[in-house]
This record gives C-alpha cells, structure tokens and sequence, in this order.
C-alpha cells in the first residue's frame, strides 16, 4: 500500500476509533467495532496496531503531534514573545480541553494498566511542553520574565487550564466558546507577568 494510501486508511481509522469511543467509552469498544466502522480489515488493525492499547497509544501520539504542529505554527507567526505568547495561550487550552483530548483522557481513565495514562504524560510532556518551555526560554532571555523556564512554563500551563481538563473528562463541564477560551488565556497570561514578570 502506497504511504498516501496507508496515512489515509490511518486517518479514517483514527477517526472510527474517536466516535466509538465518544460512544461506548474505552471499555466497551472493541477493535472489531472499531475495523467495521472504518471499513477496514480487523487483521490491518492489528497488524498496524498491535491491539486496542496500541490503537490509542497511536492516538495519543497522533493527537499530540498534532498540538505540537498547532503550536509551532502560533509561535512561529509572530516575531514578538509577548504576541507568540498570547497567539499560544488560546490554541493550546483549545487543543487540551478538545473533544480529542477529552477522549483520550476518559480512555486513559479506564484503563487499569495505566499504559495510556503514561503515553499521555510523555507525549504531552515530550513533545509539547518543551515548546513551551522555549518560548519562556527566550522571554527570560530578553528580560521580560525572571526564574527557571521549565518552572514558568508549569506554572503558565497551571494557570491557563487549572481542572478544566478534569472537568472536561467527567463531565462537569461542556466545550467552552472560543471567546470564553480567548478571555482565560489573556488572564493566565496577564497572572504570569503579575507573578513572575520583570517591571
């Protein structure tokens, strides 16, 4: 199968995977399900995937390649930190309380191994938080905020979702409106130049 054609099988696969699981939760799917609502072979699935793991092992990183993609194309469009920073805020709490990363983490939950939970945190923290931590790399480098990088980062992050992604995974809290997304990134952003800024 030609590379385009594989990437393309994945894409409809990945997405079955999502709505079952939006559907019937990690534990009631199968990768049976998840093969006929792709219109795929169970034995591709397998062999792409291993098993149902696998699959959303696959997914998280998928997902989380994603957001990374997502954030190099904020950072990048603007020459100007505090701009990069304020183009950031906003894409990354939408990528984080997604209906995407929601399900990952209801996926996460289930699982009892704890195998999901791990690719989580080390997707997240792999290839997304350093981006992150880049960025405050610089505003440190410049002046304009003082402490450790990886530190203002956590506490960035902190301040920007709190227990929203929690919310979002139980079920306490609906999608949030791209203005109310808009509104909390430019406190979380204001908070951190309260709290760590250089006046």
């Amino acid at each position: 199968m030609r590379e385009d054609n594989k990437q393309q099988r994945k894409q409809q696969i990945e997405t079955a995977a999502y709505a079952l699981l939006a559907e019937k939760g990690f534990q009631n799917m199968s990768m049976l399900a998840v093969s006929k609502a792709a219109k795929a072979s169970n034995e591709t699935l397998y062999r792409w995937y291993g098993d149902k793991i696998g699959l959303f092992k696959a997914l998280i990183e998928t997902n989380a390649e994603h957001v990374a993609e997502r954030l190099r194309q904020a950072l990048g469009q603007s020459a100007q930190l505090d701009q990069a920073l304020e183009d950031l805020g906003p894409v990354l709490l939408s990528m984080l309380i997604g209906d995407r990363a929601v399900a990952l983490n209801r996926a996460a939950a289930a699982d009892a191994s704890g195998t999901l939970g791990e690719a989580l945190a080390q997707e997240g923290r792999g290839k997304v938080f350093p981006l992150i931590v880049a960025l405050f790399k610089k505003m440190v480098a410049q002046g304009r905020l003082k402490g450790s990088p990886p530190e203002i980062a956590a506490l960035y992050v902190d301040l920007l979702v709190g227990d929203l992604q929690i919310r979002r995974a139980t079920g306490a809290l609906g999608p949030l409106r791209d203005r109310v997304i808009k509104e909390r990134a430019e406190r979380a952003q204001a908070r951190l130049f309260a709290l760590v800024g250089v006046s």
